[in-house]
């Protein structure tokens, strides 16, 4: 049986670099026979900002959009989340989208890919992972770290790693795998 994974962009501008790294990592996902995977792009899904008179652990939305977010999010079994940084911290989008669930998000791990200059979003993720942890969600170690990322996107606009990148993706992957067969005893 294959495990459910949700690749989740975290920017949403026009000229985001994020979405090249995002379709990477999906591509990887595809072709590893244990992984569904679904790409979940932010500035597809469009949410506002959080508009929902309830608190999301109630589960009572009243908006569409929250009800379909809500769907895809409680469909997966695990999550890696493309991280960019924005002024030493993660971008709004991504804590908007997170904010917005929160049963959903119990019991499932998630994995990083951070990108930036020369911090490679390490920044980002460390103060993300705080966020994950009080929803529930079990941050894995291993994540992939792309310093000067936009070194690895060509003129088509496709991300093209090293031996480095690819090494810490494969060992990321395979330990999510571990996390999210582990955790789904949590989630019955």
């Amino acid at each position: 049986m294959k495990t459910n994974i949700k690749v989740i962009t975290s920017t949403t501008r026009e000229g985001r670099t994020g979405i090249y790294i995002a379709n990477w990592i999906t591509l990887v996902l595809e072709d590893r026979p244990e992984w569904n995977v679904e790409l979940l792009d932010l500035a597809t899904i469009n949410l506002p900002l959080m508009d929902e008179p309830n608190h999301p652990r109630l589960q009572q939305y009243t908006h569409e959009h929250t009800k379909h977010w809500s769907q895809k999010i409680q469909d997966g079994d695990a999550y890696i989340i493309v991280l960019g940084e924005y002024n030493y911290g993660f971008p709004a989008p991504i804590k908007n989208a997170l904010d917005y669930l929160f049963l959903e998000w119990k019991y499932k791990p998630v994995g990083f890919v951070s990108y930036g200059g020369i911090s490679a979003g390490l920044r980002s993720t460390q103060m993300l992972k705080q966020v994950v942890t009080t929803l529930g969600m079990m941050p894995i170690p291993e994540q992939v770290n792309i310093p000067f990322h936009a070194n690895f996107i060509d003129e088509n606009k496709v991300f093209n790693p090293d031996e480095a990148i690819i090494r810490s993706a494969n060992t990321m992957l395979e330990q999510l795998h571990k996390w999210a067969i582990a955790l789904n005893t949590l989630r019955k």
